[in-house]
């Protein structure tokens, strides 16, 4: 039917209320609509790309799969969902599930009182995965939860407890094998009646599940009537939405589709928009005009017939999923070997949120080099059917020529792909799929493939074969020469050797090819082979055996040796479990006295409902602009020129702000807000544009031309830096002992290099500021995300030239800061506010993720070198250690994690001659800031690395070594503090016990000697780590406490709440001093006004300071009241409060903090001093399976035993622990930052850049807090730990390291490697040495330019 020149009106329901909208933008998300037009603020803006789940909402529709009218409630990522999809669909947001003013529904109480919240940013998006799977599955399986979570990423608590929460509506799975007896089989320690257990009485449970209210379906929202009599008898009329930019074009029958390919043929189709939507976004598409076949029925339909399956192309993969699912459960095994290949590959493409929006036509037509499916479907002989409205339908085969986009083979710009038939697989053929991405799931894959093979009935001879790979190529590859090649051969090792000669010849990568990773790559291709090699030799003989062919003897099939097995094997999926312990509270202090006691995060109930509030969720303000930056594109370069004009000239365009503009400082001297006449790195702040709306701001910043001229030198790796002699600052030492001289007395002498790569903070919530101008005295009100908003107020005045008193900044809660938040946000919100009383209107400035990682800097990749002198015994005797960090191109805080490094890098060992150095290069990239461990996760990595290679040197395990070199007795540091290392040793001996270390060492050993291709490792890791910041004065804080005429009680402090509980555990201290409960207290948000000169909440010690402040505060008040309270013993709270006034007794007061905690360091003359006020001591035991053809692995299990002497609030400590040891674990294994030869970041977004997934938690996660442990220094005799599980993780890396190592030495290769953080699969293959990795072809790196360059 003809497109009306008007809009349609868009109808749909989101939260049980009808929605009409006159005029829909097709280039309007469902998330800017939710946000901007409906203020839901609930769902939140995490990434834009549909990567994180941040913004997961669930749609309801009628299926058009099914033949009946059902509903199908499915989650999606609201980011890439056009708001016209949405026609007759029901949406449910966050608010639609609960409120804390009308009810809460189960899952968002379970998550919050399960301890599932930490900064709450991701917990939206956790409560509708969960929500929408319960709508589906009243009692779903634990499969299908981690599924439903998959596509979701939390950056704070580990996923534990988020998993722990969805596992109470989990129907019953077997448990506990000892149910019933009273004991748990993970609380078995190799002396599992140790006096401390005895002696104290230890928690582990740290919610009451029995709690928790009942899921009741009948309470959930209906599906909107309307809607169901829209689908009942829908509209057959063609709905057009136009928008300023784009028109949308979505027909109700296929023959209004076909007639609209002809008018538009080069208009794309578009239904899940999980392709085009990001390219669209990234501006390497644009289309004026999309059609949308959502509503045609006719590509929903599946047929079944007796030789395959058709599939309709707009099936979603989910629904694909389940297609196939039934497929094999009802058809024979010889007949769904395609099927169960599809079905592997499905169950990791994406997460659960892109698997429901994609469908198999935009999959199969998109043609990505990475297509996880396409592959299988191509050696399948699968088939397209096409559809035109002049040709009807035809069919072409979906193989290597419509993968490469031959147009011989390929769809004509007026045809559609209708469906995908499949064929089933017979007897005597075989279908294998395989990959291999950075993580399991949610991952592009690095090299993935389809193969199959036919052979002779009866025989082992192969009449065909069909061989395709992904990853290795600009399309899908087929190695259609090699399989020509390997016809009438018989499938032996021959055979093998034959056609991984054939596959390298034919399968070829050039050493510059995009992605990088060549020579891995390569090894996957052979690796791939060799185990679809062993499967399908087992699966010869076992069919040899079910139907015999006479004249045929399996016994001269060649035999799998036991030892190869294992190969055959995938890493299972499991649902993490483990124990929490504890010490409990004692017995006779008050219920209503929280210290001590798991209480739920202050902001729990809210972050789950959506309720708390954001800085980007704060309204917009009267006559609100909006800022985007202009960063440079050069990495060293002069500035010839900045023209603005193209820009200013666009709609809605106010003005750019250029350094000129700043009326005050422009930052410091190296370190300028925006660039005057020089950059020194791509992503460097040139200017800044300032429009109406957030659209109009885009497009204006991409016409902003700034000429530039190169400049040399351009320096990016740490090598280079050194070469260029390029440094930020001099050099920082410590020395003891005397240590050319121990070297020359020593058995053996060891040297090796440790390269750490650097660690993007990935908080959930980019940077983010709101700049709100005064009418009078030039006042500004700051609402920032930030860990030190008096840095801010301080970078601010000095910007604008006017007094600190003008500027107010406040924080109500922080998404996730980790040391991103400390100095970075100052520079946006100066910038903002200099637009802001330039204009003289409010700016809201927020970064998309492609800018907040291209800009703000992370960790410091590091390279060290370490030479280390020992006895045969094991016992070092000298020990010189020199580190390079990589501090990009200005000064930030690179001379403080320097020192901070060097003073960390002994971690827990008592050396007696010691010689620590350390450098901070400067190069041309952007500059590495403050990240939670502060310079401690890279160094004590390089010190870790020399206690292993000792050990391998003497043939000792490194667990000897370690407790041979650590701290016994009262000592000094190699800065000459003083402290008692009793904790230390009784963690690593708690952990050794809880662990059954030693029993579980001799079982590694077992399995490694019964396994070639799959080896186990396991290490445990002892630490040291100093809480506090390096300076006395940094240890202070102020608390101003409200106590109004009803009894209720205001707290402020100067801590910010970034996730840690800091809120909830300030309370906890207002509570226990006032001897009244929680329920009176209230925190509204932390302000510049009322505590000031704040100092950043950040070194573990923000609890620690603020709640000595707090606590100060509580008594001055108490002491106020005591001759009222004596007057009157019997009366209550309010009663005493009431007479306080009456009697004109101030009822506010300043509470401060600033004795007790002394902190110095003479690195000038001695390079002694008392730098930190305490430590921290734990140890970790990790246990890990990698698979040594793929380099993937798996982590078994994790004991954790961490020294929180008397935890404020275990839930939190806890969370603290499990949350910062995978943060520490995705350093180590996953998270990998790459830049191209020009200094581009590539990783800039969870596409490109893999933080660890609930699916990477450990099997079994146990964490257990010291009991009995005391620090008179503190308050209440807690400790700070929020960044010392960090450092743990590294028991993950050394159990890899330990499980590489034993492959390497039954392969007769040297044990003592280069150490390389991060471990990805391609370390951990490359280093697996085999008779695959010396067949590839190596490059000269000297003959090609890579894709991407090291830079630690």
């Amino acid at each position: 039917m003809p497109c009306p020149t008007r809009s349609n009106e868009l109808v749909f329901f989101v939260n049980g209320r009808k929605v009409i909208e006159r005029n829909a933008d097709p280039e309007v998300t469902l998330l800017t609509f939710l946000r901007k037009n409906l203020r839901l603020t609930g769902t939140k803006y995490a990434c834009g790309r549909g990567g994180r789940g941040a913004c997961t909402v669930m749609v309801s529709g009628h299926d058009p799969v099914s033949k009946k009218i059902r509903l199908r409630h499915f989650s999606v990522t609201a980011c890439l969902v056009p708001i016209c999809f949405l026609y007759g669909a029901a949406v449910t947001t966050v608010e639609g599930v609960g409120s804390i003013q009308t009810r809460i529904h189960p899952v968002q109480e379970r998550i919050a009182k399960s301890h599932g919240t930490q900064c709450g940013f991701c917990t939206p998006g956790m409560v509708m995965s969960m929500y929408t799977l319960l709508r589906n599955h009243l009692e779903p399986s634990e499969e299908q939860l981690m599924e439903a979570l998959g596509g979701n990423l939390c950056r704070c608590t580990g996923y534990r407890p988020i998993v722990a929460s969805g596992r109470t509506f989990c129907m019953e799975s077997n448990g506990c094998q000892q149910k019933g007896t009273g004991k748990c089989c993970l609380d078995q320690g190799e002396n599992d009646s140790s006096p401390l257990d005895r002696k104290r009485e230890m928690c582990t449970e740290l919610f009451a599940k029995e709690e928790f209210q009942p899921l009741d379906s009948t309470q959930e929202l209906i599906f909107p009537p309307e809607l169901l009599r829209m689908a009942e008898n829908p509209e057959k009329c063609t709905l057009t939405f136009h928008g300023e930019r784009v028109t949308w074009i979505s027909p109700a029958t296929l023959k209004d589709l076909l007639e609209l390919k002809v008018k538009h043929p080069e208009a794309p189709l578009i239904l899940g928009n999980t392709s085009l939507g990001p390219a669209m976004k990234s501006n390497e598409h644009f289309h004026p005009v999309l059609l949308s076949p959502v509503r045609i029925s006719e590509l929903c339909v599946v047929s079944r017939t007796s030789d395959g399956l058709t599939i309709d192309a707009g099936c979603s993969l989910a629904q694909v999923k389940d297609i196939l699912g039934e497929m094999v459960s009802k058809l024979p095994e010889e007949k769904t070997q395609t099927y169960r290949a599809l079905l592997k590959h499905l169950k990791s493409l994406g997460g659960q949120q892109i698997r429901n929006m994609a469908s198999l036509g935009g999959h199969v037509i998109s043609r990505h080099y990475y297509s996880d499916l396409n592959p299988i479907l191509a050696v399948s002989n699968a088939t397209l059917n096409l559809v035109s409205e002049a040709e009807g339908m035809r069919q072409i085969p979906l193989n290597e020529h419509f993968l490469a986009g031959l147009a011989s083979a390929d769809l004509k710009p007026e045809e559609i792909l209708e469906s995908v038939h499949i064929p089933h697989s017979h007897k005597w053929e075989f279908v294998s799929a395989f990959r291999q991405a950075e993580c399991w799931q949610n991952a592009l894959p690095d090299v993935n493939a389809g193969m199959k093979v036919l052979f002779e009935e009866g025989t082992d001879t192969i009449a065909d074969l069909n061989l395709a790979y992904g990853g290795v190529g600009a399309a899908t590859v087929s190695a259609h020469q090699s399989c020509q090649q390997l016809r009438g051969r018989r499938w032996n090792e021959l055979m093998l050797d034959e056609a991984c000669r054939l596959l390298l010849e034919e399968v070829s990568l050039p050493g510059s090819a995009p992605g990088g990773r060549v020579e891995f790559k390569r090894i996957l291709v052979v690796s791939f082979f060799f185990k679809f090699y062993l499967e399908v030799l087992q699966e010869l003989k076992k069919l040899l055996k079910l139907f015999p062919v006479p004249d045929t003897d399996s016994r001269h099939y060649p035999e799998i040796p036991d030892r190869f097995l294992s190969a055959l094997e995938d890493f299972p999926i499991t649902i993490p479990q483990g124990l929490q312990t504890y010490q409990s509270v004692d017995s006779h202090q008050p219920l209503q006295d929280p210290v001590g006691r798991p209480i739920m995060h202050l902001s729990g109930l809210k972050h789950a409902t959506g309720e708390a509030i954001f800085c980007d969720d704060i309204p917009v303000v009267d006559k609100e602009l909006v800022m985007a930056l202009v960063t440079s594109t050069r990495a060293h370069a002069k500035i010839i020129s900045i023209d603005a004009s193209e820009a200013l000239e666009l709609p809605g365009v106010v003005d750019v702000i250029t350094a000129k503009d700043i009326p005050g400082t422009n930052g410091a001297e190296d370190d300028k807000l925006l660039a005057v006449d020089e950059v020194l790195c791509v992503g460097q702040l040139v200017c800044a544009v300032v429009a109406e709306t957030e659209v109009q701001v885009k497009q204006a910043i991409k016409k902003v031309k700034i000429t530039y001229e190169d400049l040399e030198p351009v320096i990016f790796s740490i090598e280079d830096a050194i070469k260029h002699n390029s440094f930020l600052c001099p050099e920082k030492k410590l020395e003891q002992g005397n240590i050319e001289e121990a070297f020359e007395k020593v058995d053996q002498i060891v040297e090796g290099e440790v390269h750490v790569g650097g660690q993007e903070h990935f908080y959930m919530e980019t940077q983010r500021v709101l700049v709100i101008p005064k009418t009078e005295d030039k006042e500004l009100d700051i609402y920032v995300s930030i860990q030190d908003p008096a840095h801010v107020q301080k970078t601010v005045s000095c910007t604008l030239s006017i007094p600190i008193n003008r500027i107010t900044c406040h924080i109500k809660r922080v998404g996730g800061g980790f040391g991103g938040k400390l100095g970075r946000p100052a520079v946006f919100g100066a910038i903002a506010a200099v637009g802001a009383v330039k204009t003289g209107r409010p700016i809201r400035l927020v970064l998309d993720r492609e800018d907040d990682m291209l800009i703000t800097g992370g960790r410091h990749p590091l390279f060290g070198k370490y030479k280390v002198g020992f006895m045969n015994s094991g016992r070092i005797k000298a020990l010189d250690i020199e580190c390079y960090i990589n501090g990009g191109c200005t000064l930030d805080d690179s001379e403080l994690v320097t020192e901070f490094l060097i003073l960390k890098l002994e971690n827990a060992y008592k050396i007696r001659n010691l010689r620590f150095r350390g450098r901070a290069c400067m190069t041309n990239l952007p500059s590495n800031t403050a990240f939670r461990g502060f310079g401690f996760p890279q160094g004590a990595l390089v010190t870790e690395s020399c206690i292993t290679a000792v050990a391998a040197k003497c043939g000792l395990p490194p667990e000897k070594i370690r407790e041979q070199n650590m701290y016994k007795t009262v000592d000094k540091t190699i800065y000459k503090q003083a402290f008692s290392p009793e904790t230390l040793v009784r963690c690593w001996n708690e952990c050794l016990d809880k662990s059954s270390f030693h029993s579980r060492r001799r079982q590694v050993e077992e399995f490694n000697k019964k396994n070639y291709w799959k080896k186990k490792g396991i290490a445990v890791i002892p630490m040291k780590f100093s809480v506090g910041f390096a300076a006395t004065s940094y240890h202070q804080a102020a608390a101003l406490i409200h106590i109004y005429t009803d009894g209720s009680v205001l707290v402020t402090h100067g801590g910010n709440e970034l996730g840690q509980g800091i809120h909830t555990k300030m309370l906890q201290v207002a509570s226990h001093e006032l001897k009244i409960p929680m329920s009176y207290m209230h925190i509204c948000e932390t302000s510049t006004a009322t505590v000031p000169n704040t100092v950043a909440t950040a070194a573990s010690i923000g609890s620690d300071v603020n709640g000595k402040a707090v606590q100060n505060a509580c008594q001055i008040l108490l002491k106020r009241l005591e001759p009222i309270m004596k007057q009157n013993p019997e009366g209550t709270w309010e009663d005493w409060i009431e007479a306080a006034f009456e009697q004109r007794i101030s009822l506010s007061a300043t509470g401060y903090f600033s004795r007790g905690y002394k902190a110095f360091m003479d690195w000038e003359k001695k390079g002694e001093g008392d730098p930190f006020p305490y430590y921290v001591y734990g140890a970790a035991c990790s246990e890990v399976e990698i698979d040594c053809l793929t380099g993937a692995h798996k982590k078994i299990r994790t004991d954790i035993v961490m020294d929180a002497c008397y935890s404020l609030n275990p839930a939190i400590d806890i969370g603290q622990i499990e949350g910062a040891f995978i943060q520490g674990m995705g350093l180590y294994t996953t998270e990998e930052l790459k830049y191209s030869p020009e200094g581009v970041l590539y990783s800039r977004g969870p596409g490109e850049y893999k933080i660890p997934t609930i699916t990477d938690i450990p099997e079994e996660f146990n964490v257990s807090l010291l009991p009995s442990s005391q620090t008179p220094l503190t308050i209440y005799s807690s400790k700070g730990l929020g960044e010392s599980g960090m450092f743990l993780g590294s028991s993950v890396f050394f159990g890899i390291a330990d499980a590489v190592a034993s492959a390497r030495r039954e392969r007769d290769a040297a044990v003592d490697f280069t150490v390389r953080s991060p471990a990805t699969p391609e370390w951990v293959r490359m280093a697996c040495a085999d008779r695959f990795t010396e067949m590839i072809p190596r490059d000269d790196r000297k003959t090609f330019k890579p894709w991407a360059i090291p830079i630690a």
